[in-house]
């Protein structure tokens, strides 16, 4: 199953309609739009500089991103921390952020665990993941993982993808909660078809071995096939067993052996275990002609292979 994991959401650009000098953020807003952030900044810095929170925040986004200024975490830091301290909560999500990572700061998870805490309160589902995921971790605050799910349902009723995913874990390893499968499936399956790779891998692991849903291993292999295709090694080796075996769809040695061998060069022996047990019963010319897919595949991005 999936584990715990903590991507950082630096969300850019929605207009708070009450910021002072509306029409100059309005000119900011559409500029970046865009693409032509210089023209943003010149519109964002003089209201920053008078105290609109919506300006300085979107300079800590451009400062932190490099969009037409140089990168520099610590002025990123400078205009997140001003919007932060008026309430701003996308900002005081991003300033944890930045010191859950150490980015322009030196790494400091309990306050990174206290900017969590202002912004998830306002029912900001970014922050409530993240400080679902610092009580699970228990970085900056003592582990509960109560307070973890109670955090990560917030986000995930909020359709945030990574938290449905994390409730769908906690749920198949009863952390926190009493273990469910039906439920962890729900949640999975929720999160997969918003795209998350982990959860469309994990749906392919319950529908393989019948896990809180019937057996079902054309439904496995959906959804291996649908995280493989965004690089999940680990549903990459499983889509290839399924070839290899002839489950939930027609036995194919040489896609078997393609997707062991494309999971082992994004780093997991099991593919690696996969492709070489493949090949004992394949002629030279089969492999050749795998080792070829796999070259496609990966040109590919692992679409359409």
């Amino acid at each position: 199953m999936k584990s715990l994991t903590l991507p950082i959401y630096f969300i850019i650009l929605f207009l708070n309609g009450a910021s002072l000098g509306l029409a100059d953020l309005q000119k900011g807003y559409d500029a970046a739009q865009r693409g032509d952030f210089k023209t943003a900044l010149s519109e964002w810095i003089p209201l920053a500089k008078q105290g609109d929170d919506f300006a300085q925040y979107n300079l800590g986004v451009m400062y932190e991103k490099g969009l037409g200024v140089a990168q520099n975490y610590e002025t990123a830091i400078k205009w997140f921390r001003l919007a932060a301290e008026q309430g701003y909560a996308d900002a005081q999500n991003n300033l944890g952020l930045m010191y859950e990572k150490g980015l322009g700061v030196k790494q400091n998870h309990e306050t990174a665990v206290k900017w969590f805490s202002l912004a998830a309160p306002q029912g900001y589902a970014d922050a409530q993941y993240n400080l679902g995921f610092m009580f699970s971790e228990g970085l900056g605050v003592t582990k509960n993982y109560k307070s973890a799910l109670k955090w990560f349902r917030l986000s995930a009723k909020k359709k945030h993808p990574e938290a449905q995913s994390n409730l769908g874990f906690m749920y198949s390893m009863g952390l926190g909660v009493k273990k469910e499968l039906k439920t962890s499936f729900k949640w999975f399956k929720l999160a997969a078809e918003q795209g998350d790779a982990n959860s469309q891998y994990n749906l392919g692991q319950m529908y393989r071995k019948g896990q809180g849903v019937k057996q079902d291993y054309k439904a496995a292999v959906k959804w291996y096939k649908l995280s493989a295709e965004q690089g999940h090694a680990k549903a990459q080796v499983n889509l290839g067993v399924l070839f290899a075996t002839g489950q939930g769809v027609e036995k194919n040695n040489i896609y078997a052996h393609m997707w062991g061998n494309i999971a082992a060069s994004n780093g997991t022996k099991n593919g690696a275990g996969l492709r070489e047990t493949i090949s004992r019963s394949m002629t030279p010319s089969r492999i050749e002609e795998a080792q070829k897919l796999a070259r496609e595949c990966i040109l590919k991005e692992y679409k359409n292979c």
